[in-house]
């Protein structure tokens, strides 16, 4: 059976914008690609401002997508550090486990802020640093948002592989994205069960050079 589910009508007063306003700026994003997305970008903190917002060719083989590709940025800045003045104390996350019996977790933008730079800092003690890989092996926990919120502060690519893959699957992601770093945890509930982690990780580095 399928059907509408109409939102409440205190749900929909929250909205931040209506179908109206929502129809006008997609609106305008087609008609002025460079001039919407110059002032979307601007909504964010820039470390280098931007020039240019659009520079792509879609005709084969020279496909080129590029945005913004004079400006410079940092992701886990402006994903937690621009929030801490005005909202450091408000939630980040809200972290629903596996057991339903278990209570829910609630993560600040301060604390994930400090738990981020801890990680990043570690990262940079086990010689990571900016172009580096790291393949990060973790159940849905917020750590697992904090790996990547580290390697994005530090310049770090990092190549997230789900929890329930194999060691065999995990080997083959750790090689073909050259990794010099798997984060993973001891295991993996899910469902009601568990998948061994560390243990997967332990086996597929055993076959990667």
């Amino acid at each position: 059976m399928t059907g509408i589910l109409n939102p409440h009508a205190d749900f929909v007063s929250k909205a931040r914008i209506n179908a109206e306003q929502f129809q006008s700026l997609y609106k305008q994003s087609m008609e002025d690609q460079e001039g919407f997305w110059s002032e979307v970008a601007r909504n964010i903190d820039w470390i280098k401002p931007f020039a240019k917002v659009k520079n792509v060719n879609f005709n084969s083989p020279d496909i080129s997508i590029k945005w913004f590709e004079d400006g410079t940025l940092n992701v886990s800045a402006n994903c937690l550090d621009r929030h801490l003045v005005t909202r450091g104390d408000k939630t980040a996350i809200i972290w629903e486990p596996d057991d339903p019996r278990m209570d829910s977790k609630h993560v600040s933008y301060r604390e994930l802020h400090e738990q981020t730079c801890r990680v990043a800092n570690v990262l940079k003690r086990l010689g990571i640093s900016r172009g580096d890989r790291v393949v990060i092996y973790l159940p849905m926990i917020p750590e697992a948002a904090v790996a990547m919120l580290a390697c994005a502060r530090i310049g770090a690519m990092h190549s997230v592989v789900f929890a329930g893959f194999s060691a065999d699957a995990l080997a083959n992601r750790i090689s073909n994205a050259g990794a010099k770093l798997v984060i993973t945890a001891d295991e993996a509930p899910r469902g009601g069960k568990t998948t061994p982690l560390k243990a997967n990780a332990d086996r597929a580095l055993e076959h990667c050079s």
